[in-house]
């Protein structure tokens, strides 16, 4: 960094109050498949024991039946998080033990898949709500396979009070822009079952027994075979205010896209093919490794929510599942994203444009599939720089910051608890065979002959054992058993209060006119989005 960008980034810092930085707030949502002893996806329903899928505040389903998703409330502490997130576990757990013998499948890429079109799709009921969610799912398999959603992950929601939008889509700029170092640190998903990509052009290199991986990929989850849309890369929405970025999707949400068009809302049959022909259904269908977002009212389309009512708080969506790590996020790493995300905020952050956002595409492909090569070179500007580089600048200018949040844990069990995040990642940059990724395919290969499966399940039923083996009070199970029993008593209430056809209800929530300033409220309707 520049003494200019080094006295900015400082000046920044010194005008936080110690007020707004212990204000700061993150939560977790986390995706996870079940899977059988066998290591094959569990085809089971939703347990009973879980509550609705559609209305439990923690507990739910992302895409398919078989993929759990556990939602913290937003904490002033990693710790608080953790807590709230380990408690999930160990009640799903006990409640997949209860019911049948599964397990949460610990790696982002998925276990072993059936055909695509066995892979069951989330199912929320008989409301229009719980309906539009699975129709919405089914346009997912239809645009791009049902196995690229299996893919799980793990969101960190994340704000600081007293930010404005234009404070907010300067973090996403930087964000974007520096991304690659999260993937490189932090990526756990170098390798995969063949049966995800049976069928399709791919890159990767055999190994083991069915099994392929990239010899120094860190994220496959996040490069080509992940998260991708190459009808979305035609987007190129920019985050340099509120305003453009809503357009962008306002334009995606309503403008018809072909070959949407030619699957059609409904099939020949009558049944839904998906919510829309647009380019994108609903906003969630929007990729990238970081989004705006704000909470909804009842009925509410995000959009409309962020143009009424601004940005709230930022989602990072690019961090894999750390299959080393019990719940898949350790408190470390939370340090580390707060370090990084503050540096995103007090940086200079210049407007971006078409050029940079196609060479950030670029980047995060290269970093996914070949972040661990020697040399590797990145785009920055006009030229290329070696990835351990510009790593090792970002960290170093990362240190004032660590240095700052440290001093609020003066004399806590916390202390020094950032320098030792920035620390651990100096370690990783220098020496990469101690990376998730590469831990990963060292421990395939001296433990499971090369066998990403055999890998996957030993890591997820040492972790089941784990959960299950801490203390879980009775008073806990009581409160989660009781929000489960609530949960499905409000699912049958919005079914009872149900009036609009479907068809109707449908309509009425793609509507653009539900994307501006005015907003059409629809019955019964808790969040279609989430």
């Amino acid at each position: 960094m520049t003494n200019e960008a080094i006295a900015h980034l400082r000046q920044g810092l010194e005008a936080l109050s110690a007020e707004r930085m212990q204000g700061m707030r993150r939560g977790l949502e986390k995706e996870s498949l079940r899977s059988r002893p066998d290591g094959m996806l569990a085809l089971t329903p939703h347990p009973q024991a879980l509550g609705s899928a559609l209305t439990h505040p923690h507990i739910t389903t992302d895409f398919s039946e078989s993929q759990v998703e556990l939602v913290t409330g937003a904490y002033t502490t990693p710790e608080a998080v953790l807590a709230e997130l380990t408690g999930l576990h160990q009640f799903s757990l006990r409640a997949l033990a209860e019911q049948c013998d599964e397990m949460l499948w610990v790696s982002s890429m998925p276990c072993t898949l059936p055909t695509d079109e066995t892979i069951p799709i989330a199912r929320y009921g008989s409301s229009n709500v719980g309906r539009a969610k699975s129709v919405y799912r089914m346009g997912l398999g239809h645009r791009y396979g049902r196995r690229m959603q299996t893919i799980s992950g793990i969101h960190y929601n994340w704000s600081l009070p007293g930010l404005s939008n234009a404070d907010y889509f300067a973090l996403i700029r930087n964000f974007r822009r520096h991304a690659f170092l999260l993937l490189y640190l932090f990526g756990a998903s170098p390798a995969l079952c063949s049966s995800f990509v049976a069928g399709r052009e791919h890159e990767l290199q055999p190994l083991g027994k069915s099994s392929m991986h990239m010899p120094y990929g860190t994220s496959l989850r996040m490069g080509r075979l992940g998260y991708q849309s190459d009808a979305q890369a035609s987007l190129a929405v920019s985050y340099n205010d509120l305003e453009g970025y809503a357009a962008s999707l306002h334009d995606a949400l309503s403008r018809p896209y072909p070959a949407y068009e030619a699957v059609g809302v409904r099939n020949p049959g009558g049944d839904y093919n998906q919510l829309a022909t647009s380019l994108l259904q609903i906003e969630n269908e929007f990729y990238g490794t970081i989004r705006p977002k704000r909470t909804i009212f009842s009925g509410e389309r995000p959009l409309h929510a962020l143009r009424e009512r601004g940005v709230e708080y930022v989602e990072v969506r690019l961090m894999d599942l750390d299959p080393f790590v019990e719940v898949g996020i350790e408190a470390s790493t939370m340090r580390f994203l707060d370090v990084f995300l503050l540096h995103c905020l007090l940086s200079a952050s210049p407007p971006d444009t078409p050029a940079e956002i196609a060479a950030l595409g670029r980047n995060q492909h290269r970093t996914a599939a070949r972040g661990r090569e020697p040399g590797l070179l990145l785009e920055r500007g006009e030229s290329q720089v070696s990835l351990l580089d510009w790593g090792a600048d970002l960290l170093q200018a990362f240190e004032p910051i660590a240095q700052r949040l440290d001093a609020d844990l003066a004399g806590t069990p916390q202390a020094g608890a950032h320098a030792q995040a920035l620390a651990q990642a100096r370690t990783r940059l220098a020496q990469p065979e101690l990376l998730p990724s590469a831990r990963v395919l060292a421990v395939m290969r001296a433990e499971h002959a090369d066998s990403f499966i055999d890998f996957g399940r030993a890591r997820s039923e040492r972790t089941h054992q784990a959960l299950l083996a801490q203390p879980f009070s009775e008073s806990q199970r009581q409160a989660l058993a009781a929000q489960s029993q609530a949960s499905v008593q409000e699912q049958q209430r919005i079914e009872a209060m149900d009036s609009l056809p479907f068809e109707q209800y449908r309509q009425q929530y793609t509507s653009p006119d539900r994307l501006g300033k005015a907003q059409v409220k629809l019955q019964g309707d808790p969040a279609l989005s989430r």
